[in-house]
């Protein structure tokens, strides 16, 4: 008897999952094509967690190409589609991640194109935004500084421990003369 009940019940919860399937499926064909959105302004974001997959397109079914393995590093937004947003990294590789995997915080690599550089050079963090002002501390090329401000010339950024200002043009996740607010 109790085997019976559960078939009717597995009966009854089959229809309607086949019902809500039905309707889903007269929804989506009568639906706008979904377009990817060209944005006309990129902005910069970083990444949330130390464990970032980044797909050749946007949503599950497409494969993941790379995982970024760093949280705070910084990513242009260059498109979006639904929740997924296409980045572009300071290689200038690109690839779409799930946009809640992305912090609002800003952040910027030092000078990341002298990474590959035999000379690599450190960058000099500095009490005041002035290139004769007393240096606080040297950061080698590819540290992650959060941005705290920029004026267009210099940015005042935290690496822990240190808190100071650096030539804008040594930095990838702030735009050229772009001035951040504190």
């Amino acid at each position: 008897m109790t085997h019976l009940i559960y078939m009717r019940l597995a009966a009854v919860l089959l229809c309607i999952a086949c019902a809500v399937g039905s309707v889903r499926v007269a929804f989506a064909q009568s639906a706008e094509p979904a377009v990817v959105k060209q944005l006309e302004q990129p902005r910069f974001h970083s990444l949330k967690s130390d464990r970032v997959n980044v797909r050749r397109g946007p949503g599950l079914k497409h494969p993941v190409t790379w995982v970024f393995r760093r949280v705070g590093m910084p990513v242009e937004v260059i498109r979006e589609f639904e929740n997924w947003w296409q980045i572009r990294d300071s290689e200038g590789a690109q690839g779409w991640v799930y946009k809640g995997l992305l912090a609002r915080r800003r952040t910027a690599l030092l000078v990341p194109w002298k990474q590959k550089d035999a000379d690599q050079g450190s960058v000099a963090l500095r009490v005041k935004s002035d290139a004769s002002s007393t240096v606080i501390a040297f950061a080698e090329p590819g540290t992650i500084a959060n941005v705290r401000e920029c004026d267009g010339r210099w940015c005042r950024v935290i690496i822990d421990p240190y808190e100071g200002w650096i030539e804008q043009r040594q930095l990838w996740g702030v735009y050229e003369k772009e001035a951040i607010r504190p």
